[in-house]
């Protein structure tokens, strides 16, 4: 019989989690502090916009259970903790939560097993580990069992995962994990605590590197003429290196990659190491930010009662994540040089984070009347930006193409001046167009 699984936090991962685990048969119980997400989630409404995932839920209702009390979730011999780490003031990761789970935890009678999804910066299995012992729970094993979900593909990343990892204290306890993940194909990494935590830590500052390494070339590219997307598949298709991150744009967000770098860089000064590397990859990418307020301004000169459409608020498609969203940071910059900013996006509602915006409810309404149009997540619907329709609403046909979706020789031809990351510019379209003088009039 597959045993009953626990699921402390009812977010993105621990949703995920819990649906995948009930999917492969387990009945699974998730217990939140959230009294809204609760009651959502007993209504049959799911919080957050993951493909699959409200398919995933609705299918294995009957194997699944929400609850904000404690106590329904700790008689499951498996816990996992899929609570939220944010950064700290300070760089740090915010454990709050995590440590709330471990206080929360009453004097368990039974072995238990405490998996920790969360991502926590190394050595806190440790210290888990001591505060357990501590409290006479020395028999609740610890696991290390990070997550390596990408938002708009978790269920899909859980169900056909490239790797496992488990790092344990004792081989039993690893064992025990293992056997969970059994009717998956994939290769399983057994580790210690320490190398488990460090394994996903590792991981999204080397995709991080690479995302931030292409955005460089893409810059170097404007410089000299060579087009980013071309160089991009060239080194691609190297064998030693892979196609995967090397799509030049304007930088990464969301709720992995802005605060486990973070949280790495500060544990690295903690211990005494200055990260030169993951600290101008940071810089690089806050930078890359900012670099489509330049291109507007190349085109349009200064941008004070202009009208700019940002099309796409997400961080990325397929999520309506806004965690850390470049979308924030040009829709402030703009404002702060005074232009008239109008955004767009099919699922992501970002009312409560963006003042002195217009929110519009079409990819048409956006642009109409504007005078720049920019792609910031790359969503489907953006793929035919290029239209009659679209040039003739604008009243002045630029996209600037923040994720270089479109094809630029298809777009100029339809009419537009387009500019996109690291390619060449529209030929003779880098002045912005000069206003006559105001006449003379002779009284």
């Amino acid at each position: 019989m597959k045993p009953k699984i626990g699921i402390f936090g009812a977010g993105w991962v621990g949703l995920v989690t819990g649906a995948c685990f009930a999917e492969l048969g387990h009945e699974v119980v998730v217990r939140d502090v959230v009294p809204e997400r609760i009651e959502a989630l007993q209504a049959g409404r799911v919080p957050l916009h993951e493909p699959g995932l409200e398919e995933l839920l609705e299918r294995n209702r009957e194997r699944l259970s929400f609850t904000l009390d404690v106590e329904d979730v700790v008689d499951a011999p498996v816990l996992f903790v899929c609570v939220g780490t944010p950064p700290t003031y300070s760089g740090d990761a915010d454990l709050s939560a995590v440590w709330s789970v471990v206080d929360q935890l009453p004097a368990l009678e039974e072995r238990a097993l405490l998996v920790m999804k969360s991502t926590v910066p190394v050595g806190t299995g440790e210290k888990v580990r001591a505060a357990l012992d501590a409290r006479g729970l020395a028999h609740v094993g610890y696991v290390s069992n990070p997550e390596f979900l990408a938002e708009g593909n978790a269920v899909r990343d859980f169900m056909q995962p490239d790797r496992v990892v488990v790092g344990a204290f004792t081989e039993a306890d690893a064992k025990t994990i293992v056997a969970l993940y059994d009717p998956l194909e994939t290769t399983v990494v057994d580790a210690d605590v320490a190398s488990a935590e460090m394994i996903k830590l590792a991981a999204n500052a080397f995709l991080m590197t690479r995302i931030s390494f292409i955005n460089e070339i893409a810059n170097v590219c404007e410089a000299t003429g060579a087009d980013v997307v071309k160089v991009a598949e060239g080194v691609g298709l190297d064998h030693r290196l892979g196609p995967h991150f090397l799509r030049a744009g304007i930088g990464w967000g969301g709720s992995c990659f802005p605060k486990d770098g973070v949280a790495l860089k500060q544990l690295a000064s903690n211990s005494g190491y200055h990260f030169q590397l993951l600290s101008a990859v940071i810089e690089v990418n806050e930078l890359q930010k900012r670099r489509v307020v330049g291109k507007l301004e190349k085109h349009l000169g200064k941008l004070r009662g202009k009208t700019v459409a940002l099309l796409g608020l997400a961080f990325k498609p397929n999520t309506d994540d806004l965690r850390e969203a470049p979308s924030l940071v040009l829709a402030s910059r703009l404002l702060a040089e005074g232009a008239e900013v109008r955004v767009w996006d099919p699922v992501a509602d970002a009312r409560r984070l963006l003042q002195g915006v217009t929110f519009c409810d079409s990819v048409l309404d956006a642009v109409a009347g504007a005078e720049a149009a920019v792609i910031v997540t790359e969503w489907d619907e953006l793929r035919e930006l290029a239209t009659d329709e679209v040039r003739q609403a604008m009243q002045r046909p630029l996209i600037v193409d923040g994720r270089n979706l479109l094809d630029p020789e298809q777009a100029r031809a339809a009419g537009f001046t387009y500019e996109g990351i690291g390619r060449a510019a529209s030929p003779l379209a880098a002045l912005p167009e000069t206003e006559e003088p105001e006449r003379q009039t002779t009284p």
